[in-house]
């Protein structure tokens, strides 16, 4: 694969909301309802038909459910004897007594696997491939306390615990086993392939440097002194934890926005807080759903996940990423600072997190093709 920059043009046809998750957005309407956002009666069909048409764009489809594959749930220890978790999607027509390529898909920072993850998920696995839709470690159902905690080597060892398990299974060709990482997890599997070079392709969506945009913030709008002043902010807090034991989440994704609502978290409220895509995983709450602790974030000032990304050639990369998004300078740099073979894909008219569920923008062919010759 050669170096490239693409502009997708087309685009599937607008794919629906399946009609079984509009019990789903009943439910969820009730709890929206209770906020003030709309004022037809909580829980009523047309309560929730109308929320879903205010805040789910059209082709957008985060809990796709395939008649065409099986989901099994598998877990594995990594390195630190930490359970990860997973769904194993497989075709329903599968040859077990061939050995058939596998994908690891990583969900967004502060997701879980059945936010974004699980639709690429199954529509790979549509197209013949075996794929694991993770849980990072301090996430949804795989191990560790305290939950949500940002600790940037644990995710990318998942993803290595991840190789660990898909090869030793006996249906699985070990030798061709690639990487998808959408968001935050964009960066985690390319730290994860740098040292892992049994990761054979690595593809990235919407990707994120949690690294570069903690020290740095979106198009390096944070100064020095700003970075600093954090720093003091999170280690004076560390005193208050120690002593109370308990941690103290920020609360950057709200439970409703205002006015002051910046456009930015408003993209990520309007997936993470609406039907079409809220998951709370058990023990946990919609407010706690994507917040951290301030204490944990910073260790993310330590993450360089794109320093000597040209190590990992001559095993080919993609970046797809929207033309309008707001984080399309990630999959810039990394392109730039990565040696062949790579492409940088643009998806004309997308935004960052359009790609995380809209099935009539995400380019599903360029990804089938990307890993059918790359883990021939």
């Amino acid at each position: 694969m050669s170096t490239s920059f693409t502009l997708a043009q087309d685009h599937a046809p607008n794919v629906p909301v399946a009609g079984k998750n509009r019990a789903r957005l009943a439910a969820v309407g009730v709890f929206l309802a209770s906020l003030g956002l709309f004022s037809l009666p909580a829980g009523s069909a047309l309560a929730a038909e109308a929320l879903k048409a205010q805040t789910i764009p059209a082709g957008a489809d985060n809990f796709y459910k395939s008649d065409s594959v099986t989901v099994q749930k598998v877990s594995f220890k990594n390195q630190y004897n930490m359970q990860v978790t997973g769904n194993l999607v497989t075709p329903k027509n599968l040859n077990r007594q061939a050995k058939t390529p596998a994908i690891i898909v990583g969900h967004p920072m502060g997701a879980v696997k059945e936010q974004s993850s699980m639709l690429y998920a199954q529509k790979l696995a549509e197209q013949g491939f075996i794929t694991l839709a993770i849980d990072l470690s301090f996430w949804g159902e795989s191990e560790g306390q305290p939950r949500n905690l940002v600790a940037p080597e644990l995710y990318t060892e998942a993803f290595s615990a991840a190789v660990d398990y898909l090869g030793t299974t006996d249906f699985i060709d070990r030798d061709r086993i690639g990487v998808l990482g959408i968001c935050g997890s964009g960066g985690f599997s390319i730290s994860a392939a740098k040292i892992d070079p049994r990761l054979k392709a690595v593809a990235t969506i919407s990707m994120y440097d949690m690294g570069a945009v903690t020290r740095n913030g979106l198009k390096h709008s944070v100064t020095l002194e700003q970075r600093k002043a954090l720093l003091v902010k999170a280690a004076e807090q560390r005193y208050t934890e120690y002593t109370t034991g308990k941690g103290i989440f920020l609360s950057y994704l709200p439970a409703q926005p205002t006015a002051e609502t910046d456009p930015v978290t408003r993209e990520f409220w309007d997936f993470y807080r609406t039907p079409r895509g809220i998951a709370i995983p058990e023990g946990m709450t919609l407010e706690q759903t994507q917040n951290r602790m301030l204490t944990s974030e910073v260790r993310f000032m330590n993450f360089y996940p794109f320093n000597d990304i040209e190590s990992i050639s001559p095993r080919p990369l993609l970046f797809i990423t929207g033309d309008q998004a707001h984080s399309k300078e990630f999959s810039e740099d990394a392109f730039q600072r990565a040696t062949e073979p790579k492409e940088l894909y643009y998806v004309k008219g997308a935004g960052h997190v359009d790609l995380y569920d809209r099935a009539d923008l995400i380019p599903w062919e360029k990804l089938t093709d990307f890993y059918q010759k790359n883990l021939k």
